[in-house]
């Protein structure tokens, strides 16, 4: 009797045991790395990545970061991203989040930062690093604010981080007044730029780390599987397709190419080129978000307008002129972000697009030059010369006999 209560005994601890010894469902951690110039390929990448997070019931996505900044409407799209996150995100600031870096870091719901790391410096700047407009600045600073106010940070830092003009003494931090002695952007003529010691100060950032593995046990989170996101293929040909140059160019041999294959017999190279120039900068700047239906609407009416005077019109006209003219227009419209401007900025667009159009003709008329003194050119011409020679003697004995 004593032998079989024994082995009953026996058998229900072997039967827990297994039980218990399967391993609990592992907490999946998406790690998103924001590195270098924040660009227009980004976005998608972030955007991708929150749903993907999203999909497979992520606990919490890390955004990985250290850049000096960029693109101020490819940071908004990423902030968007993240603030419409339904999973929790931790921006983890690996050395640096300047200028866009700060949006995207303060768009999380916590933010861990490295000794010595910096966060701040977000003022609106050119290409040429002179600050733009009070009404750039003023977008950015108030959307600084909402950002910060949104996740329960402090808006008058993340103010004072893109307008120097701002100046304060008192800071309300968690219910208390602190005074502001030892943070040098509280000064007017001054940005902010906070250090990780003055961020968790001022409640800027919620904790300190050197890794990821380090928040992750800060946050109690012990059994954990982590996915780190990466750039795919078509990310980095969108990155490279929304460069201002390659853009330009891409839209200038584009349009030649069409206007010279409506006014020419048949369809041939030229026309295929450049649909496919075209097709290449449409569909990136419709996927960055640079193109708004209105524009992709605009080139479209210029195209119907070439279309018209192509097949309905003799010779090249008013409508024809006016048909590039509106193409042109909407080409330029792709390279202006969906953000507040000033005139610097649409005239460096300008700029920036006639260097674009005045480079890709150039080229244009050179590979024209190349490929009429190549010896290929020259075998095809002679070919379709002899061709034209046996027809003729064909059809002159022919009339003979």
């Amino acid at each position: 009797m004593k032998t079989k209560f024994q082995s009953i005994v026996l058998s229900w601890v072997l039967a827990s045991t297994l039980l218990f010894s399967f391993d609990e469902p592992k907490s999946l951690i998406y790690i998103v790395p924001i590195n270098d110039v924040i660009d227009l390929g980004l976005p998608s990448l972030v955007t991708r990545a929150v749903s993907e997070a999203e999909e497979k019931n992520s606990s919490l996505i890390i955004f990985d970061i250290d850049t000096f900044g960029g693109r101020v409407d490819a940071a908004t799209q990423i902030k968007d991203a993240i603030s419409s996150s339904k999973i929790p995100t931790i921006a983890f600031i690996n050395r640096r989040a300047i200028s866009a870096g700060s949006l995207i870091s303060l768009s999380c719901n916590k933010i861990y930062m490295t000794e010595g790391a910096t966060i701040g410096a977000t003022s609106v700047v050119d290409m040429s690093g002179n600050k733009q407009s009070e009404k750039s600045q003023s977008y950015m600073r108030e959307e600084m604010a909402a950002t910060a106010e949104r996740v329960g940070k402090n808006p008058n830092i993340a103010r004072g981080m893109v307008d120097e003009e701002l100046s304060f003494e008192f800071l309300v931090i968690d219910g208390d007044t602190l005074q502001v002695n030892d943070i040098e952007g509280r000064k007017e003529g001054k940005l902010i730029t906070l250090t990780t010691e003055l961020a968790l100060k001022y409640g800027i950032a919620d904790g300190v780390s050197e890794t990821i593995e380090e928040i992750l046990s800060l946050e109690s989170i012990e059994n954990y599987e982590m996915v780190t996101i990466k750039e795919n293929w078509s990310e980095n040909l969108v990155r490279l397709l929304t460069n201002p140059t390659i853009s330009s160019l891409l839209m200038t041999f584009g349009t030649i190419g069409i206007i010279a294959e409506l006014y020419s017999a048949g369809w041939g190279i030229g026309g295929t080129i450049g649909a496919i120039c075209l097709a290449l900068a449409l569909g990136a700047g419709y996927i960055s978000k640079l193109a708004t239906s209105s524009d992709l609407l605009i080139v479209a009416s210029g195209l119907l307008l070439l279309l018209i005077e192509a097949f309905f019109i003799a010779g090249f006209g008013v409508i024809g002129l006016l048909g590039v003219a509106v193409l042109f227009y909407g080409f330029y419209l792709l390279l202006i972000p969906d953000i507040p401007l000033d005139y610097e900025t649409q005239q460096q667009a300008i700029d920036g697009f006639g260097w674009g159009v005045f480079i890709g003709i150039i080229g244009l008329i050179y590979l024209v030059r190349v490929i009429l003194r190549s010896e290929f050119f020259n075998k095809l011409v002679s070919l379709e010369s002899n061709k034209s020679n046996l027809k003729e003697n064909y059809n002159n004995r022919s009339k003979v006999d």
